[in-house]
C-alpha cells in the first residue's frame, strides 16, 4: 500500500516539475516573442519616421535615421555611401514634392540585432513644369540596433523591384 502511494506521489511530483518547466518555457518563449514584436516595431518606426521627414524635406531628420556609411540605392545597382552625394540626392528628391504610401503595407523580420524591412511603395509628385508624377516599387531595407537601441538603417534599396523587372 505504501509503495502504491509513494508511486503515486512520486507521478504526481513529476507532472508538476513537467507542468512548471513547460510553463516556464511558454513564458520564455512569451517574453521572447515580446521583445522580438518590439524589436519589430522599433525598426518599422525608424521606416516610417524617416519617410515622415523626407516628406516634411527634413533632410537631418531623414540622415538621422541612417547609420554612418549607409548605402542607400536611388537606382538599381547603384549604392550611394558618400554622405555629400546622399544630401544631394535626397534633396533633388524633395524638389518634386513626393508623397509616399505604403497601401500593402509592411513587413519586418528581426534576428538579433539586424532587421529586414519590405514594403511595396507607390508614390505621387509634381514634375517642374508641373505635371503629374507617379512612380511605384519595392523598399528592401536592412537595420541595425545600436548600442542605444535606436534601429537604424544599413542598407535601403527603394528599387529591388528592378530584379523583378
Amino acid at each position: 500500500m505504501h509503495k502504491v502511494i509513494i508511486e503515486r506521489g512520486k507521478k504526481t511530483a513529476l507532472l508538476i516539475l513537467l507542468s512548471s518547466c513547460l510553463w516556464t518555457t511558454s513564458q520564455a518563449d512569451g517574453i521572447k516573442e515580446n521583445l522580438m514584436n518590439s524589436d519589430k516595431n522599433q525598426a518599422l518606426q525608424t521606416v516610417e519616421m524617416m519617410t515622415a521627414a523626407f516628406h516634411n524635406k527634413d533632410i537631418r531628420g531623414v540622415l538621422s535615421h541612417y547609420e554612418k556609411g549607409a548605402a542607400i540605392m536611388f537606382e538599381a545597382g547603384s549604392p550611394i555611401t558618400d554622405p555629400k552625394i546622399l544630401k544631394q540626392m535626397f534633396e533633388g528628391a524633395f524638389q518634386i514634392n513626393p508623397t509616399f504610401e505604403y497601401a500593402k503595407g509592411h513587413e519586418v523580420y528581426v534576428a538579433n540585432d539586424i532587421a529586414l524591412h519590405i514594403a511595396p511603395w507607390k508614390m505621387k509628385g509634381t514634375a517642374p513644369d508641373g505635371s503629374a508624377i507617379s512612380d511605384s516599387g519595392l523598399s528592401v531595407a536592412v537595420l541595425r540596433k545600436q548600442a542605444d537601441g535606436r534601429w537604424l538603417m544599413v542598407l535601403d534599396n527603394p528599387n529591388s523591384q528592378a530584379l523583378m523587372d
